[in-house]
């Protein structure tokens, strides 16, 4: 198993985890790790940015565009300057 080192915690959310385990019964090496698994088990890493946008918002109808047709030709950036 790996171990971390958290440098500069503040001193409330230390003496709040420190709450928090004794009130679960467990160690505050515990209560961080069921803490950090809890937050982690929910990150969702399916797909792409793009994929998770499309999936949070396809729920609630999404947003059809129009986009115009360009009528120019995309112009060379110029990096001799």
């Amino acid at each position: 198993m790996a171990s971390i080192t958290i440098r500069n915690l503040d001193e409330a959310l230390k003496e709040q985890l420190r709450i928090t385990a004794a009130h679960n019964g467990h160690s505050m090496e515990e209560e961080a790790r069921l803490i950090l698994g809890r937050a982690l088990a929910t990150v969702d890493r399916s797909g792409g940015l793009g994929s998770r946008i499309h999936n949070r918002f396809s729920a609630v109808g999404g947003l059809d565009l129009e986009l115009p047709e360009r009528s120019e030709k995309a112009a060379a950036v110029d990096f001799s300057e």
